[in-house]
């Protein structure tokens, strides 16, 4: 709550002075910080964390010459380029994790009790059950850094743009937020967003339209899939252009909210896999989501929000940039 708190009061601040606030920067910057409180129990990396974070994206997503010009793998000033960044990355990252590591450890041998808090009081409780190395908790914590951090912030800026280009459905999804959370109430709680259910249709449609990692990982297909069923497969088929943002067809069609809202993201419904599905399902869809919620409710509950001016809805640019995962290539600045 703490991270919704300060994200609320930097948006505040900012409707105060009647400025505009850059979302797409304070939305990473939330995500940024709840992924350091899964790990660690507090901030760390404040200064520079965003900029190392984004060499690692741009090393592991970027457009890499020799996948598509293979001869020039020979060409070894390329490679050692390549590989001399991502070792200068690398071993950023393995400083960072030793520190918050060692940091855990001499708290866990000056404290009498040995409560699992974040995740590297988890890893360290069943350390020797599993025999795990330094090695592999600092994979496991990188792992935790690329599953709550992109991918949730760009979620919630793919949504909350689609809801600037339409307004009356904003309209409606404010209603439904204000209906439910008691008034004075400071921050919208988890217990609420069980009642929300035109905010979990919301935030389906999005992913439904705008899939944050709709490769994931290389993998090798063992039968032909026909392109009407990867059609089936990629949402996007004529039953499933119905819903709270209105469809990729016909923006101002009908709401259709029952579609979305009883379709699961367990990978059990194959019309709908954002997180994937079987054993390389995303093991983080109940907190990736709960981030999502919990940000989203309290946008659309504590703010109202308007273009910068001059700009107009037709003008917001929902170009998509390919990474390591799928994010807008403009930012997004609101009033």
């Amino acid at each position: 709550m703490k991270e919704v708190s300060m994200a609320m009061a930097k948006i505040n601040e900012a409707a105060t002075a009647g400025s505009t606030v850059d979302m797409s920067e304070l939305l990473n910057s939330f995500s940024n910080d709840m992924a350091c409180r899964i790990v660690s129990g507090k901030f760390f990396l404040k200064d520079g964390r965003s900029k190392l974070f984004r060499e690692l994206i741009r090393l592991l997503g970027g457009f890499n010459l020799e996948e598509y010009f293979p001869a020039l793998g020979r060409v070894g000033v390329l490679k050692r380029v390549v590989c001399t960044k991502a070792e200068r990355v690398r071993n950023r990252w393995a400083d960072l994790l030793d520190k918050v590591i060692d940091d855990r450890v001499s708290k866990r041998k000056s404290a009498s009790d040995h409560k699992d808090g974040d995740f590297v009081d988890i890893l360290l409780s069943v350390q020797q059950e599993y025999n795990l190395t330094r090695e592999h908790m600092k994979a496991l914590l990188i792992d935790v850094f690329f599953g709550a951090t992109d991918t949730s912030a760009n979620v919630l800026e793919f949504t909350l743009a689609e809801l600037m280009r339409r307004p009356h459905f904003m309209g409606k999804l404010q209603d439904e937020v204000r209906s439910i959370v008691p008034r004075g109430q400071e921050i919208v709680s988890e217990t609420e967003l069980n009642n929300m259910v035109y905010l979990r249709a919301v935030i389906k449609e999005s992913l439904r339209l705008y899939p944050i990692a709709p490769l994931l990982a290389p993998h090798l297909a063992w039968l032909t899939v026909p392109s009407t069923d990867t059609w089936f497969l990629q949402g996007r088929v004529s039953s499933s252009m119905h819903g709270p943002l209105g469809g990729i067809r016909a923006p101002g069609r009908m709401l259709k909210s029952s579609y979305l809202k009883d379709l699961q993201m367990k990978g059990n419904d194959f019309q709908f896999l954002p997180f994937g599905a079987g054993r390389r399902i995303c093991p983080g869809i109940n907190l990736g989501i709960a981030n999502v919620e919990l940000m989203l409710a309290n946008i659309m509950n504590h703010f109202d929000w308007e273009l910068p001016i001059g700009v107009e809805r037709k003008d917001i640019d929902m170009t998509e940039v390919f990474g390591i995962s799928i994010r807008r290539k403009e930012k997004l600045l609101l009033i």
